[in-house]
């Protein structure tokens, strides 16, 4: 019996959505116009509470069928003067772009959710 052709060990690849949403958060703030992420009350509640959260103001989930595919959400918060619609492509294009070339994955949608307009501040 020959042990290699009786049993073979494939690797297997999985990745947590945090992960997915930490590269995700990164491409997004990199976009000129975006002034944070919207982290919701879940993620400010935990960090009150002392609880890490990877990828605050995105929310990834992979598709039920294929974990290859997976559909992500950004909440950003632009900056006052910029077109929405212009930030929001370059949004979309950025998350895409970079979270399929660091994990390999294929982004079916990135939605972007502006949770709000404002100045940005001068660091001093």
């Amino acid at each position: 019996m020959n042990y290699q052709d009786d049993y073979s060990i494939k690797g297997e690849r999985s990745m947590s959505q945090g992960f997915v949403a930490q590269y995700a958060a990164e491409a997004a703030l990199q976009v000129e116009g975006i002034v944070s992420l919207d982290s919701g009350v879940l993620v400010s509640l935990k960090k009150a509470l002392g609880v890490s959260h990877e990828g605050r103001g995105v929310k990834v989930e992979f598709s039920a069928d294929n974990a290859e595919f997976v559909t992500i959400a950004i909440y950003p918060i632009c900056e006052f003067g910029y077109v929405l619609p212009e930030v929001a492509w370059n949004i979309q294009e950025k998350v895409k772009e970079d979270v399929e070339l660091y994990t390999g994955l294929i982004v079916n949608f990135v939605h972007v959710h502006v949770m709000g307009v404002t100045k940005k501040t001068k660091r001093e």
